[in-house]
């Protein structure tokens, strides 16, 4: 069976890959932050690539599908895609943001607290919790209304399609100045 034919078997041999060259260049190396910068990193691409594709793909291609009337409509995208990308959106973001935590470690409180040698990664780490606060009780609860999980009047959905979006607008809007400074601060940029 091919590996490449699921999306768990690409993943996991991706990850095999990935472990493999770790350990052949840095064997001792691997086990200490590598492993959590590099799954840090990992989730944070999976989570941010699908705050994106929501904010400047599915939101407007619905919009456009919804307002079209002799279309087929947005059907199709509401049951199959995204639950699906919801599902991979708030694991991801909980992944980063535990792989973020484990990544400052015992430096946690003085990242969370400003302290000077840690205020370019705290104000990443505060933006990073926030939009993490956002995905689990602004945006999925509001989907589950939305996508017919959960039941909901229309008034109800309505109203959950606006709270999840101004979330989801608000993810996307501060990931730009969070992404900023995780790269400042691993990059020693002056932001």
């Amino acid at each position: 069976m091919n590996p490449l034919n699921s999306v768990a078997g690409a993943i996991t041999v991706g990850v095999i890959l990935a472990i493999l060259l770790f350990v052949g260049i840095q064997p001792t190396q691997f086990f200490d932050l590598s492993l959590a910068r590099w799954l840090h990193i990992l989730a944070g691409i999976m989570w941010i690539g699908l705050l994106y594709y929501f904010n400047v793909v599915q939101i407007p291609g619905l919009a456009a599908a919804a307002a079209d009337k002799g279309g087929p409509g947005g059907a199709g995208v509401s049951k199959y895609i995204a639950p699906r990308a919801l599902l991979w959106f708030r694991w991801a973001a909980l992944a980063t943001w535990l792989t973020g935590a484990w990544i400052l470690g015992p430096n946690l409180v003085k990242a969370f607290t400003f302290d000077v040698n840690f205020r370019i990664i705290g104000i990443g780490a505060w933006l990073g919790t926030i939009m993490l606060f956002n995905v689990w009780v602004l945006i999925w609860p509001n989907q589950k209304k939305v996508l017919g999980i959960v039941a909901a009047t229309d008034a109800e959905k309505a109203a959950s399609r606006k709270i999840a979006t101004l979330a989801s607008r608000t993810n996307f809007v501060l990931s730009i100045p969070m992404l900023a400074c995780m790269a400042g601060q691993s990059h020693g940029l002056p932001f």
